[in-house]
């Protein structure tokens, strides 16, 4: 077995954590093997169902588990606001402002080998790559930045709200406007992913009209 085969260098968590970083594809004792010595952190993806005695034998810890909102034109139900608007003509900066500490429920920053400003800056680093590949827009509140939406053709890769904004019933109308331009774009179906525990996300996704499929637990090992 090659390292090729069964582990992927992820060079953009290494930007930030300033270690290299992988994912290991394959859970068996060889693979589990072929790394116990390396250095560098190592995030595995596996079904909620299955075992992970062989996981916690070789130190693997919990962080997350992922769920993938997905929904078709069809299914989507849309919600309309005359002050909520859609822009690509923002500032970096100002989207980096409300980025910067916004994603508590993400899996790194569950992660206690990796620190909150570690983590903070891979998410910083995510939006500079979307808004540099024009895959980010802002969100505006009658002009207003009140956050931004990033994707990766169908998929919404990243996305927040302003702390000002959250809590008052605009994200349904904020995301309805960001889906309905993707939709505009001719794609049939949009997909997400979404940390169990982000109970509110969870219901703004259902709210649109999408539904929830293939889950996944997301263990890490550190070996700093």
């Amino acid at each position: 077995m090659s390292n090729e085969t069964f582990l992927v260098k992820t060079p953009w968590d290494a930007r930030a954590f300033g270690v290299d970083t992988y994912e290991l594809r394959e859970i068996s004792e060889e693979s589990l093997e072929k790394i116990r010595t390396m250095r560098g952190h190592f995030t595995v993806k596996t079904d909620p169902l299955a075992s992970k005695k062989l996981l916690h034998a070789y130190g693997f810890y919990y962080c997350d588990t992922l769920l993938e909102p997905h929904c078709s034109a069809e299914r989507f139900v849309s919600y309309e606001h005359g002050s909520v608007t859609l822009s690509t003509d923002v500032g970096l900066d100002e989207l980096l402002a409300i980025c910067h500490g916004a994603f508590e429920h993400g899996r790194y920053h569950r992660d206690f080998h990796i620190t909150k400003e570690m983590a903070d800056v891979r998410y910083d680093n995510w939006l500079k790559d979307l808004y540099a590949a024009g895959n980010c827009f802002a969100l505006l509140y009658d002009g207003e930045v009140a956050g931004f939406f990033g994707v990766n053709g169908s998929k919404i890769v990243l996305h927040a709200l302003a702390g000002r904004f959250k809590g008052k019933g605009l994200a349904k109308y904020f995301w309805s406007s960001a889906c309905r331009k993707l939709f505009s774009q001719d794609h049939q179906e949009l997909t997400s992913s979404v940390s169990a525990s982000n109970v509110s996300v969870l219901n703004l996704y259902a709210s649109l009209g999408f539904r929830f499929r293939n889950p996944c637990d997301v263990y890490h090992l550190a070996h700093f």
